[in-house]
């Protein structure tokens, strides 16, 4: 495997970095701000953090494809410390490993480079990492970013707009649909959470729970006979969904509902779009982002009115 490479989009040092090392694949774009040389230094501290993150989860990959533990043991690197803390809250409850937070934590830890290289008074309005989707954000009061959310098809289905007033800094799509093996049905679940890893960790919890055990019309397979040495081991994990009916698609994403709405009051996530067929459920706490555009999503009177 070769080492870190970096290349200008959108036609320039103007436009956005792309940074790649084998898995790894980032977006990174900054704008406003007082100053622009220090959008360049920016990108540059980017391209420098970056080019050492693969080797380090390397070197940590046996720990962080373990299932985590309540008080378990911390890793060395920073990056994994992340992830582990992303999916601790979840270690008592259901299985997960550090993995599940990679990429958002991989975002985090870009971004927090990015921040520490440039002086608060000089720095972008707004920055964005996004790892495959997993998103950290840094927003300068005024700076909004403006999330879309699609349906498996690439139908559009509405943006969540996050503000420098939110408290989200994270968002992370999840399901059977993306990169990583689901042991849920969603094609996708995104999540708004206080930074990318948590928001990843989440989405892997919230985007299992959108299920129908045993349904005939879902087939699963061992997580090792679909990719070799999973971090899930042999625990079946969702490869094919058949013909379902409204009320089965209701249930499934009924069960993904109260798992975001159990996160959301526990003050781990601050809202989540849950998408399974044509339909889709939304779960924004008064006073967090909804989901805007067209068509409206259904939101639970809880969620509504909390």
């Amino acid at each position: 495997m070769g080492g870190a490479v970096a290349a200008w989009l959108d036609g320039g040092p103007d436009g956005r970095l792309h940074l790649q090392h084998g898995p790894i694949d980032l977006v990174v774009g900054a704008d406003g701000g007082p100053d622009p040389a220090a959008r360049l230094d920016a990108l540059a501290a980017a391209r420098v953090r970056f080019s050492t993150i693969l080797d380090e989860l390397v070197g940590e990959l046996a720990f962080l494809k373990a299932p985590a533990r309540p008080g378990g043991p911390r890793p060395a690197g920073s990056v994994a410390r992340r992830m582990t803390a992303a999916v601790e809250p979840f270690a008592g409850e259901t299985f997960v490993t550090p993995m599940a937070a990679v990429a958002g934590a991989v975002a985090d830890e870009v971004l927090a480079a990015m921040l520490a290289a440039v002086d608060p008074a000089r720095r972008p309005a707004r920055i964005h990492v996004n790892d495959g989707g997993d998103i950290a954000l840094h927003l300068d009061p005024g700076a909004a970013f403006r999330v879309g959310v699609a349906r498996e098809d690439g139908a559009g289905l509405g943006r969540f707009i996050v503000t420098a007033d939110d408290p989200s800094r994270g968002v992370a799509t999840s399901g059977r649909g993306g990169r990583s093996l689901s042991m849920g049905i969603a094609d996708s679940v995104t999540i708004l959470a206080a930074n990318a890893a948590a928001a990843d960790a989440a989405a892997t919890i919230v985007g299992n729970a959108v299920d129908l055990p045993g349904h005939p019309a879902v087939r699963r397979l061992p997580a090792n006979d679909v990719v070799d040495d999973s971090d899930l081991g042999d625990r079946p994990v969702v490869v094919g969904v058949g013909a379902l009916s409204a009320a089965e698609t209701a249930t499934a994403l009924a069960a993904g509902v109260t798992a975001a709405e159990r996160l959301a009051a526990r003050g781990l996530i601050h809202a989540a779009a849950l998408f399974l067929g044509r339909e889709g459920r939304v779960v924004a706490p008064a006073g967090r982002p909804s989901l805007s555009g067209s068509p409206p999503l259904p939101q639970p009177e809880a969620a509504r009115h909390a």
